[in-house]
């Protein structure tokens, strides 16, 4: 069976949720779950600059599995947002870092302001995306080539998939385990973690 390395973005500053939330939808998602063989479809760990302990927003640490230099191939990557995006969008070594993994991954994602990490490196060019609903705007005028849609929880450009603030980062990442295993999976795993998803607007529990 398939296994799928999902990497996911840490540096200063980055909000909890937007780099947790899809961590726990990815890890938890299993097939035949209880069952002797169970198996994990995602394989997922964490990348900062340095591969140190990076403090997260309101003072949560984190240690990465890797840095940017020993970060393994990966399928999908998670860009996470927060207020320390205001200064990563500067950070050169990161900004190419991303424009060389947009060439290697199959997926890249953004959650909440990560858009705008992707919008810098300049790999929404041409592309329709969103990102939390008070940045929209900032978006939309820093980075004119970016058709930036409001109201929404995600906009799926195929190989790039951003979505809109914080909690939105968890409706992303269903929406990659639907459309890579397929609605059953995305359903049972919802129910795991007593969450609601949403498919053409109606909520499955």
């Amino acid at each position: 069976m398939q296994t799928w390395k999902v990497g996911i973005l840490l540096f200063e500053d980055v909000e909890v949720l937007d780099f947790a939330g899809p961590f726990e939808v990815f890890a938890v998602t299993a097939l035949n779950r209880g069952q002797a063989d169970e198996y994990k479809p995602f394989e997922v760990t964490t990348i900062s600059e340095s591969g140190h302990f990076i403090t997260a927003r309101n003072g949560l640490k984190v240690i990465p599995d890797y840095s940017l230099n020993n970060a393994p191939a990966y399928d999908l990557l998670v860009i996470p947002g927060g207020i320390g995006t205001r200064r990563e969008i500067h950070n050169t070594i990161l900004l190419d870092w991303i424009r060389k993994r947009y060439e290697e991954v199959q997926w890249m994602t953004s959650v909440c302001t990560g858009a705008f990490l992707l919008a810098k490196a300049g790999v929404l060019d041409d592309k329709s995306a969103t990102t939390h609903w008070a940045s929209l705007e900032r978006l939309r005028n820093d980075y004119p080539k970016v058709t930036v849609v409001e109201g929404v929880k995600f906009v799926d450009e195929d190989r790039i998939v951003t979505s809109a603030g914080i909690s939105a980062g968890i409706d992303m990442a269903f929406h990659m385990i639907n459309r890579l295993l397929g609605t059953t999976v995305a359903e049972r795993t919802a129910r795991i973690m007593q969450y609601d998803i949403y498919f053409d607007g109606q909520a499955t529990r």
